[in-house]
């Protein structure tokens, strides 16, 4: 069975999870926000997206 979850949400899950456990303020978790958003627009945005998806299936290429 494949489980498929949307790095958006895990990226959010990790984000609550470390403001709330880790002592993690808001005002760094909206930097963090930004900067993504505004790296998202940037011309190295596709490399990042190509780097994610081939960590993403190594990953899904794991046998356990």
């Amino acid at each position: 069975m494949a489980l498929s979850i949307s790095a958006v949400v895990l990226f959010a899950v990790v984000v609550v999870l470390l403001i709330k456990k880790s002592g993690l303020k808001a005002g760094h978790a909206i930097v963090c926000v930004l900067l993504g958003f505004y790296l998202a627009s940037s011309s190295v945005a596709p490399t990042i997206s190509e780097l994610t998806t081939n960590v993403a299936g190594m990953i899904g290429d794991l046998k356990f």
